[in-house]
């Protein structure tokens, strides 16, 4: 892969945020704690070396460009999700396009269910780590059963010096139903709300970027309670469109990738960051070039066919300017 935005110069007033669900990225141990089956080299997948390190280097290679255009550099912070454990991290950090970034990665061992969590990769040039938390999300069945879903994780540190609260978030997907399955998301957006206000008692101005994958477009219930509830900022309430978004189902585009942040991100000042640009980056290399599905996101599986691609989501990404 050739470097896509040579020659841009580097903005050292600017640093990108983005949020890039991988698809699936596990290792290629079995994890008997974890529903990991099928993405092993003996499984009906084939999941093998090849293969793992195919999409490593794709993942390098995206995450390396994104915000590149305008900054001319590398993000600067990247949450993750649907990331097995720390190994994935660490495998990831140092392929092809990353291992010469000082990158390094919060993550922690939630009780999801298929074994997947969510994590901040961040170059250690630009963030220091002052605080991580996470925060369990109390689901239930239909049963009565807990339903494991992924924690929220609450970094806090300094970003080019200045304090910045990050909370990563992977919802509960839409599988059994949009409306059978909202009051998971709610409960979530709940979770979500109660970390900003434990956050606003400490320090009434904490600037908050909120950031992830919520199975919710931003005019749904529980985003909207954040942006009114919370006084947070949504950009990505107009990137939407009939032929654009963050992921595809059923031939209609959704914007389940998303990042808001404290409305203090928006005044003008001199020395602390506001708010620039947002975008999805749906770059060419990243779609489908032909087919009935063309456009939509290179996926390294579509069911159990290998395919090589990407991931089924297009990272998104907000760039902050001094």
């Amino acid at each position: 892969m050739t470097e896509l935005f040579e020659d841009i110069p580097v903005r050292q007033d600017m640093q990108t945020i983005a949020f890039y669900n991988l698809e699936n990225l596990f290792d290629l141990r079995d994890n008997r704690h974890t529903n990991d089956n099928d993405f092993l080299p003996v499984s009906v997948k084939k999941w093998t070396p090849k293969r793992y390190d195919n999409k490593l280097r794709k993942l390098g290679f995206t995450i390396s460009n994104i915000g590149k255009e305008i900054t001319g550099k590398h993000p600067a912070l990247i949450g993750v999700a649907e990331v097995e454990n720390a190994k994935v991290l660490k495998d990831l950090i140092a392929s092809k396009h990353l291992n010469s970034f000082d990158y390094d990665f919060v993550h922690f061992d939630s009780l999801d269910e298929r074994g997947i969590d969510v994590a901040l990769i961040y170059d250690k040039n630009a963030f220091k780590v002052k605080h991580t938390e996470t925060f369990r999300v109390a689901l239930t069945d239909d049963d009565g059963s807990p339903d494991y879903t992924r924690d929220i994780l609450l970094v806090s540190g300094n970003l080019d010096s200045e304090p910045v609260h990050i909370i990563i978030n992977h919802w509960s997907s839409r599988r059994e139903g949009e409306k059978e399955t909202e009051p998971k998301r709610l409960a979530s957006s709940n979770m979500v709300g109660h970390i900003i206000t434990k956050l606003k008692q400490d320090n009434s101005h904490s600037k908050i970027i909120v950031l992830g994958d919520f199975n919710d477009d931003p005019h749904s219930n529980s985003i909207q309670q954040l942006i009114e509830s919370f006084g947070l900022f949504n950009p990505f309430e107009t990137l939407r469109s009939f032929n654009r978004g963050t992921v595809k189902h059923r031939r209609q585009w959704f914007v389940f990738d998303q990042i808001l942040f404290s409305t203090n991100f928006l005044k003008t000042s001199n020395k602390n960051f506001e708010f620039f640009k947002a975008d999805i980056f749906d770059a060419d290399f990243l779609k489908l070039f032909k087919g009935p599905f063309k456009g939509a996101p290179f996926r390294t599986y579509v069911g159990k066919k290998y395919k090589g691609g990407y991931s089924d989501h297009f990272p998104v990404y907000v760039v902050f300017k001094k």
